[in-house]
Parts: C-alpha cells; sequence; structure tokens
C-alpha cells in the first residue's frame, strides 16, 4: 500500500466503531445492507466500485460482472466463515485475496445450540403451545407436569461431533451444567481437551451419549456421516440436536428413525431444504423442537464479523500476510 488512503466499500451490515476505526486512515463507502443476494454489478454502484480498493460483503455477490466494474480493487473481505458470494477463480486471475471471517457466530451458534438442546429435552416448545392452546385447567392442575417429563443435564453424558470453533464451545457449556463430554473429531488427538472431553470413534459417541449434537462442517466427507447404520446406535433414550447442516443427517433415516419414535426426541434449526415447506413431514411430528435457521441471528454476529474484516484490511495496509485468504494457494500458483 502506499500512503494514500485506500477506498473502502462496505455494504454488508457493519459495527459503527469499526467502520468509525477504518476512516481514520480510509474513505470508508456504507451502503444500506439487502438480502437479495444479487451480483454487487446490479445494484447500481458504478461509482463506487470504480473507486474501491476494498470490498466488504456478506450477501452481496462478488462475481465477475461486479469485479469488471472495480478496477482498483485490491481485497475483498466476504463476511461469511467460507467465500460463498465471491467468484474465487475471477478474484484468483485477478491477483485478488479474498479474506473470510471464519468463526464469526461460534458464540451464538454454541447459544443457540444449548438453548435447542434444551428446549428439547424439557419439552419448552411443546408446553408452550400446550398453555397458550388453553388446555391447562383446574380440572387437572398438575397435568403439564406428568405430561411434559423431561431430563436433568448433570450427570448425563453429551456427544459432540466436531471439535471445531462451535463444538468447542458447546463442550464448555455442558461442562457448565455437569455434563461428561465425548467428542468425535477424526482430526484431534484422544487427549485433545484434557479432563474436560474424551475423543472417542464415532460409534462410541452414537452408541453411549444421552444427547448428540452436531457440529461437524458440511463436506463430501461429512454428508451422510449420520446414516441409519449410525443412527440405530443410540438408545431409545436419547436426544439428536442439529443447529449445524441438515446434510450431516441422511434425511431418509432420520424420519424413519423420528417417525417410529425409536429415540426420545430431536431439536433441528437447520433442514434439508429452506425455508421448510408447510407440508413437510417433520412439522406434524411430535417428538421433534424446530426454530428457523437462527443460530447466527445475533447483532453480536456482525460485531465479530467487523472486527474480523477491520484485521483484514489492516493487515493488508500494512503489506502483512492477511489472515484466513481464502485463495491464498491459487494467487501463490500465480505468483510463483
Amino acid at each position: 500500500m502506499t500512503d494514500q488512503r485506500p477506498t473502502i466499500l462496505i455494504t454488508a451490515p457493519f459495527d459503527d466503531v469499526a467502520a468509525a476505526a477504518l476512516g481514520e486512515y480510509a474513505e470508508v463507502i456504507r451502503i444500506e445492507p439487502t438480502l437479495a443476494g444479487d451480483s454487487l454489478a446490479a445494484r447500481g454502484l458504478e461509482a463506487e466500485l470504480g473507486r474501491a480498493n476494498v470490498i466488504v460483503a456478506e450477501l452481496d455477490v462478488v462475481d465477475g460482472a461486479a469485479l469488471d466494474l472495480a478496477p482498483n480493487l485490491q481485497l475483498v473481505v466476504s463476511c461469511r466463515a467460507k467465500p460463498v458470494n465471491v467468484d474465487l477463480e475471477a478474484c484468483s486471475v485477478r491477483g485478488i485475496p479474498v479474506a473470510t471471517t471464519p468463526g464469526r457466530n461460534a458464540e451464538v451458534t454454541a447459544d443457540l445450540s444449548f438453548a435447542l438442546l434444551m428446549a428439547t429435552v424439557r419439552h419448552v416448545s411443546a408446553s408452550e403451545r400446550w398453555l397458550r392452546e388453553g388446555n391447562w385447567t383446574a380440572d387437572d392442575v398438575f397435568e403439564p407436569y406428568e405430561r411434559f417429563r423431561g431430563i436433568g443435564l448433570g450427570g448425563r453424558t453429551l456427544g459432540i461431533l466436531g471439535g471445531g470453533a462451535v463444538g468447542r464451545r458447546v463442550l464448555r457449556r455442558a461442562r457448565g451444567f455437569g455434563m461428561n463430554v465425548l467428542v468425535y473429531d477424526p482430526f484431534l488427538p484422544a487427549d485433545a481437551f484434557g479432563d474436560e472431553a474424551s475423543v472417542v470413534p464415532l460409534d462410541e459417541v452414537m452408541a453411549g451419549a444421552d444427547i448428540v449434537s452436531v457440529h461437524v462442517p458440511l463436506m463430501p466427507e461429512t454428508e451422510g456421516l449420520l446414516g441409519a447404520r449410525e443412527l440405530a446406535l443410540m438408545k431409545p433414550d436419547a436426544y439428536l440436536i442439529n443447529a449445524g447442516r441438515a446434510a450431516i443427517i441422511d434425511e431418509d433415516a432420520l424420519m424413519e428413525v423420528l417417525r417410529e419414535h425409536r429415540i426420545a426426541g430431536a431439536g433441528f434449526d437447520v433442514f434439508y431444504r429452506e425455508p421448510i415447506g408447510r407440508d413437510e413431514e417433520i412439522l406434524a411430528l411430535d417428538n421433534v423442537t424446530l426454530t428457523p435457521h437462527i443460530a447466527g441471528a445475533s447483532d453480536d454476529v456482525v460485531a465479530e464479523h467487523s472486527r474480523l474484516a477491520a484485521a483484514a484490511i489492516a493487515a493488508w495496509r500494512a503489506e502483512d500476510s492477511i489472515p484466513s485468504v481464502a485463495n491464498r494457494a491459487a494467487l501463490e500458483t500465480a505468483a510463483a
């Protein structure tokens, strides 16, 4: 970088304090975010794109058409864990690094995962619906006490699939509730968590846990990780929680297990088709707790991805190694 003030175009939701800090050494152009997920080239930002040295985007797509309008662009920051809104190949061809914001929603996703776990095992959603429908009467004042009996967490075993950013945070919450923890993660050694948890094979987690919570990343190796065989290992009084990615669990196998009540219940924040259709069978099942993919729905996520984006921009400006560059290998190959 030269001493000239760079121009930063921000179309993602962004923290005011972080934006002000960037403004101390750069011209910051903030555009109202949209949920459309269209190309930046379609937003009428030709002048802004033409001046931008840095683009920070979350849902807006930075594709070839947008890049063609940004001849001065030197850095793209995708406010996502994976830059699904950016054409990596097109950026690499132009020599533009693409930074990401990994772990931006890890804390709040762990919060929601544990909230979903507790709501499931204590029948929170079902009992609230029952109450709102006017079912609690003086004829049987103790009916909910019997109808919605759940399990406590102290001394129970939580099985965590995936010991990454979210899984580690769920582990910490589980230990706070006095739970024992088993972790499946083929990339971690058995003693990765010391006395806090045991890293064991998948089958041991599925068979030994009272509650299984899914936090592995979705990739070809993990798609359908839990099929009919793995689900059959679960205890009949165990629970399954998924606030990660739906495709980790085979859909047909899952629906059969839930339909036949082979486990005590399940809680899901993610679905195979989103938004979920009104006629989906899972909506009619009485042994599941459902939330509409809200794990990352928090202002704290905006603050965190703003912090990570600002750090990437600061490293770029200082000509240091930019953290979490998604196309680093392609750029290094092109430079060789």
